[in-house]
């Protein structure tokens, strides 16, 4: 069955932000398009995956005050990790683009920074948050870091906490970063979109 879903969040890191997206979820692969707007910059992307809701591409544009760049980035089963950028103007960021390709060798997902919707992937995958009752899943992300668009290896792990309430349709997933020492228990839906992510963002 393939659904359509647009939703949208508010930061509750930052209220100004606001993120949202429509995303394409078909029987084992997903499509999305989205944007994220704070005070200071704006960005907007587009994902696609292939079988098994692995990433397949990722585009992302930023925009602040006198400067904008992008990133295509590509995940192919053989080559592994490859990515395109450019950039105009001048902001005092990192540059965009793969840090380090060889640290990237066992990622299949991308994650893009304050974006709930890159959770979804592993998420359907490991077919979380399940019946709660599995154990801890150890995983390696490709993070593109916003804005400043730079990739980056990212140790996570996810878990399920509670499984769908029938009643609410809401279930609880933990994810915690290693790289980044940071631990959430996200509320989820039945299509493993993010309802709400402590410190991040609610849905709206």
């Amino acid at each position: 069955m393939t659904t359509t879903r647009t939703v949208q969040w508010v930061g509750e890191d930052d209220p100004a932000r606001i993120d949202a997206a429509s995303v394409l979820l078909e029987p084992d692969r997903l499509r999305a398009v989205g944007t994220s707007r704070s005070a200071d910059y704006t960005t907007s992307w587009s994902l696609v995956t292939d079988t098994g809701w692995r990433t397949q591409r990722l585009e992302v544009t930023a925009y602040g005050f006198g400067w904008s760049r992008g990133l295509a980035l590509l995940r192919d089963p053989d080559d592994g990790w490859r990515a395109t950028t450019w950039a105009a103007g001048s902001a005092d960021l990192p540059p965009a683009g793969i840090e380090d390709a060889a640290s990237l060798v066992d990622a299949v997902d991308c994650d893009l920074g304050l974006c709930p919707v890159t959770n979804t992937m592993p998420m359907l995958r490991l077919g979380l948050p399940g019946d709660a009752e599995g154990g801890e899943h150890s995983l390696v992300m490709a993070w593109v870091e916003v804005p400043s668009l730079r990739v980056l290896r990212s140790d996570q792990r996810y878990a399920a906490r509670a499984p769908v309430d029938p009643a609410t349709g809401l279930g609880v997933v933990r994810y915690s970063s290693a790289s980044r020492d940071f631990i959430a228990d996200l509320t989820v839906d039945a299509d493993g979109l993010v309802v709400d992510y402590p410190g991040l963002a609610r849905r709206n």
